[in-house]
């Protein structure tokens, strides 16, 4: 058993994002963000919008989503209820009554027929409701006796020129792989980077404060370095 919303907290404030930020990231608005990291989940609609932006916000900021929805399923969702026992079967009725019963039902059998065609006809013509952002298919609740371990599911690295300029040059998947940023980030600015792996080349790793996954990393110092960056950790390029 883990803290969810003490969790979600710790890894925003880790990588120094604010709401507004998120809420254009996950598409999610603020306030239900904010519910999620006080565990006040009677302010979303329903458990299915609990599960939904709970897995969104977790894996946007690089946790595994399903965990936390596990841990929301066994701490919080109620089971079903036990069905009700069979009524005790009565003594056959006459013929006569059995034919008469016969009568009945069929014609609560015809009005329902048609209450159900009216029902169709009434609301055929309306959009069906969209499905809210950010939900998912769940699956079923799982009990753990210890706390699980949050793994990344991908390399989240925010970089932040926190110590003067930097320049610096980031390939997706490796030194050939597409770029997604090439030039100097000056003092104060940052960048966020999503994918399974990348490889950086930068000359003053001095000047950066780097968070990967959540946790700060230190950069070596000293010269134009390349890195590969994966979900374990940062290391020089071979």
């Amino acid at each position: 058993m883990f803290e969810i919303g003490n969790s979600l907290r710790e890894a925003r404030l880790r990588q120094g994002l604010d709401f507004p930020e998120l809420e254009q990231g996950t598409k999610i608005r603020g306030k239900y963000l904010r519910a999620l990291e006080d565990e006040q989940f009677d302010v979303l609609p329903a458990q299915t919008y609990v599960k939904g932006f709970l897995r969104s916000y977790a894996e946007y900021l690089g946790l595994d989503g399903q965990l936390y929805v596990d841990e929301y399923n066994s701490r919080f969702v109620v089971g079903e209820e036990e069905p009700q026992s069979r009524p005790r079967r009565s003594v056959p009725p006459s013929r006569g009554v059995q034919v008469q019963s016969r009568v009945v039902l069929l014609t609560l059998l015809g009005i329902a027929a048609v209450t159900a065609l009216v029902i169709v006809a009434w609301t055929r013509g309306e959009p069906p409701s969209a499905t809210p952002v950010g939900l998912g298919t769940s699956k079923s609740p799982t009990h753990q006796s210890q706390a699980p371990t949050v793994q990344p599911v991908q390399v989240r690295l925010l970089v932040k020129a926190s110590r003067g300029p930097c320049w610096l040059q980031v390939h997706k998947t490796s030194a050939t792989g597409p770029i997604l940023f090439q030039g100097t980030l000056d003092q104060g600015q940052k960048q966020l980077f999503t994918a399974r792996k990348l490889w950086i080349t930068l000359d003053r790793p001095e000047n950066l404060v780097t968070i990967l996954n959540g946790h700060t990393r230190r950069l070596p110092v000293g010269g134009v370095k390349t890195l590969t960056v994966t979900p374990r950790g940062i290391r020089p390029a071979v």
